[in-house]
């Protein structure tokens, strides 16, 4: 299988895995212009939706794609039952598609049946992990988030993170004011602004740079603890939980 991602609205990406005999699939279709024009372009048959969470950001274009490739099958958590989708799955099922096998995992805390999908080498995290960051929290539901996102990072180091935004070198950013002298971060961000300025893009990322450059990974470890004004015995939720309350006012 090969990746493709299409940007799309401001910071968005859509994703679909193809192979040889031009079959693929699609993950969060946010519109369908763009994705439908690609698909004619490559004369890409398209065989499967993968839905994360229902944001109109990630469902927008799902339904002028049923339209134009009426036996699609959808597949997406309960929350996104009211954009077409025909099989609902949840956390634990293994779904077969083009002899892959994507396995279902419960990554709620942006949206409360929030899903992502991992067929090796690949995690579609949605907006659960981000890479340097993670998604916004709403309804206060801390706790669901850290679990998920620790969740992902547990992933082979290997495993390559396609989340569904472009917010990567803003998450720099944030983790260098909290991390001044940190060299990883500050050669990361560099290597993304080149990228970016070059037309290119940050993603997708690996498993094992979000653990050096990501700080929602690294609640842990003092430095972050003493960046951000706690003592050394603060749980590594309650880190968690202050750098998301002031990611959430950081600009």
């Amino acid at each position: 299988m090969f990746l493709k991602k299409i940007p799309i609205l401001s910071d968005n990406y859509v994703w679909i895995l193809y192979n040889i005999q031009s079959f693929c699939i699609i993950i969060d279709p946010g519109v369908s212009e763009p994705i439908i024009k690609e698909l004619e372009k490559k004369k890409w048959e398209p065989i499967a939706i993968l839905l994360t969470h229902d944001h109109i950001d990630h469902t927008g274009g799902v339904k002028k794609i049923v339209e134009n490739f009426p036996k699609i099958t959808v597949f997406g958590p309960n929350e996104t039952k009211r954009h077409g989708v025909n099989k609902i799955i949840s956390e634990g099922d293994k779904i077969f598609i083009l002899n892959k096998i994507f396995y279902v995992f419960f990554t709620p805390g942006h949206t409360p049946g929030h899903v992502s999908y991992y067929s090796h080498p690949y995690i579609f995290s949605g907006d659960s992990l981000f890479s340097g960051g993670c998604g916004r929290v709403f309804k206060n539901k801390h706790l669901e988030m850290y679990n998920s996102i620790k969740m992902i990072a547990s992933l082979p180091n290997n495993t390559m993170l396609c989340c569904s935004h472009e917010y990567t070198l803003s998450n720099l950013k944030f983790s260098m004011f909290f991390l001044p002298d940190d060299k990883f971060i500050k050669v990361y961000f560099k290597k993304i602004k080149e990228r970016l300025n070059l037309g290119k893009s940050s993603l997708p990322s690996f498993i094992i740079f979000e653990k050096k450059i990501n700080l929602f990974l690294r609640t842990d470890e003092r430095c972050v603890k003493r960046s951000l004004g706690l003592k050394n015995n603060s749980t590594s939720f309650e880190v968690f939980v202050k750098l998301r309350l002031k990611k959430d006012f950081w600009s």
